[in-house]
Order: C-alpha cells, then structure tokens, then sequence
C-alpha cells in the first residue's frame, strides 16, 4: 500500500519523519492488509449517450457531465468495490480507545479502496481496453440517488454484500461505485 497516499489522506506531510505517525502509518496498513479481503464485480455494459444522459441496461442517469465524460463510447465498465465489514469493525474498534490508529486506519483504508478500484482499470487496460477516467454517483451533477440504479444492475448486495441505506450511503462504508467509459477502436 502507498505509504505517502495514506499520509496524504490523514491530511500530513507525505515525507514526514515522525516516528510515532509512521509507526501508526506501519500498524493501520499491517492490519488492514491481514484482515481484509476486499470483494468486487465489474460488468460491461452496451450504452447510449445523450446530451444529459447515459442510458445503461434499461436504466437512465440523468447527467450532463456524466454524458460528457463517455461522449463518444459504445460501452462502459460498471463496477462496485468494498473492503468488507471487518475494515468498519476495525476502525470502529479502535475509534473507542485509540483514536489516532483509528485516523490512520480510516485514512489506510482509504488508500485501499482505492487502490482496488485502479487495479480493476490495470486489469481492463491490461486486456487490451482503453478506459476513460472513472465517474461515480455523488461527483458533480450525477446524484448519489442513482446509486440505486447501479445497486440494481449490479446486484450488488447480492453478489458481493454491500447494502445501500435510505440516504444512499454504501455499507461496509469502504465502498465505491463508478462508470469508466470504455474508447472505441474504429
């Protein structure tokens, strides 16, 4: 895991020497990276792009800036990621007597997560696919009540087991959503 990316996200110098924040740094990636195993599922789906709207599998998403980012691409990845539930339990946990590991857990988990995500898009490119970058319920003008959509083309809490509440806030809470257009080869 990035070292300096989970520095980033506890909001300090990514070139600290600090030992004490290193050392939390070192125990929140050690346990994260033995006690989680994150889950994901990608599809490839057909779409249409409108001047404010994708339409995927059936489904519409109402944004202009979405329609912009895939401007031009036949198909799109959907995809949802999480770390699970141990990785909630873990920063719940240590929220309770030690909040700077919790910070440093909340901030490696983060990293994480995000670091799952790029290695869905490595694995694509790998295969030969040109992606554009990724969007997600929640980013600009897309509203994160289309996340329901998403939830339901994906089957989500079925496949892979995250919920979504009624304010569309993803549980285990180290989850992501998000479109990557894919370019076309003509």
């Amino acid at each position: 895991m990035d070292k300096a990316e989970v520095l980033r996200y506890m909001r300090t110098n990514s070139k600290t020497r600090d030992d004490k924040i290193l050392a939390l740094v070192d125990e929140a990636i050690e346990r994260l990276e033995s006690g989680v195993k994150p889950k994901t599922l990608l599809r490839i789906f057909d779409c249409n792009i409108g001047e404010c709207a994708v339409e995927v599998g059936g489904y519409i998403f109402e944004s202009k800036r979405l329609a912009e980012n895939l401007k031009g691409c036949r198909r799109l990845a959907l995809f949802g990621a999480t770390l699970g539930i141990e990785a909630d339990r873990m920063i719940n946990s240590a929220s309770k007597d030690n909040l700077a590991l919790a910070i440093a857990l909340q901030a490696a988990a983060a990293t994480m997560i995000e670091e799952v995500c790029d290695s869905l898009e490595k694995e694509l490119k790998q295969q030969g696919i040109c992606l554009r970058q990724r969007y997600s319920p929640g980013y600009f003008d897309l509203d994160i009540s289309e996340q329901k959509k998403v939830f339901e083309l994906l089957e989500l809490t079925k496949r892979i087991g995250i919920t979504l509440t009624d304010t569309y806030e993803m549980l285990p809470t180290k989850s992501v959503t998000a479109f990557c257009g894919i370019e076309n080869r003509d």
